[in-house]
């Protein structure tokens, strides 16, 4: 009986320690999808010059969307690609008509990103990494000094860089905390008949931090 016992202790063993291995398998590797939420800001960059004493002008708000991406691990460091849909709740003031960004009232619209991340693992369950890409923003405007809004869509091309920490949950599981700016330096007029004006230079920075939390397939 006691040889019985023990051979059936060392076959569960054997059937446990790849299961085991399992669950302690590396992960940030393979396609994600994730929710983002956070916190955003937009405003003139350096080289705006509204002439009115107030080149700092800016708004804030609530950034919220989703992404994807895919990343593969190398072991001690991680590299991927991905991309974003989000919107904001940032706007200016509607009761001062001021001339912000150089376009007037705006309030800051849906934002495209694609881009790639690569990183270090702190520790098995933890990756510290930088990122960077193409970013397309939308700002629509209130144009003229009425509370009559517009069809009129500033359509901004820029890219963006950031950095951030992502902590594993467990295998599918993950949270993300990162930091990103944007900045924006070619514009279109998209108008409400349809067409589209010629390309032309701006000049509008954007901060974000944002939270994310996501399942790895």
């Amino acid at each position: 009986m006691r040889k019985m016992m023990v051979a059936t202790f060392l076959a569960g063993s054997a059937i446990a320690a790849p299961a085991l291995a399992q669950d302690v398998a590396p992960t940030f590797t393979g396609p994600r999808v994730e929710a983002i939420l956070g916190y955003d800001h937009v405003g003139a960059g350096s080289d705006i010059d509204n002439d009115n004493g107030r080149d700092d002008q800016s708004i804030d708000g609530l950034l919220y969307g989703v992404g994807a991406g895919y990343d593969v691990n190398l072991g001690s460091a991680v590299v991927g690609v991905e991309g974003e849909f989000t919107n904001s709740t940032a706007k200016s003031n509607r009761h001062d008509f001021t001339d912000d960004f150089g376009f007037g009232r705006v309030k800051q619209g849906r934002d495209l990103y694609i881009g790639a991340r690569a990183g270090i693992l702190a520790d098995p369950a933890t990756l510290v990494y930088v990122k960077g890409g193409y970013t397309n923003s939308k700002l629509k405007v209130l144009a003229g000094d009425t509370n009559e809004t517009t069809d009129t869509a500033f359509k901004l091309d820029g890219w963006r860089i950031g950095a951030g920490v992502e902590r594993a949950i467990n295998t599918n599981t993950f949270a993300k905390l990162e930091y990103r700016y944007s900045n924006y330096n070619d514009g279109k007029i998209k108008f409400g008949d349809g067409a589209t004006s010629s390309e032309f230079n701006v000049d509008t920075d954007r901060h974000q931090v944002v939270a994310s939390v996501g399942y790895r397939f």
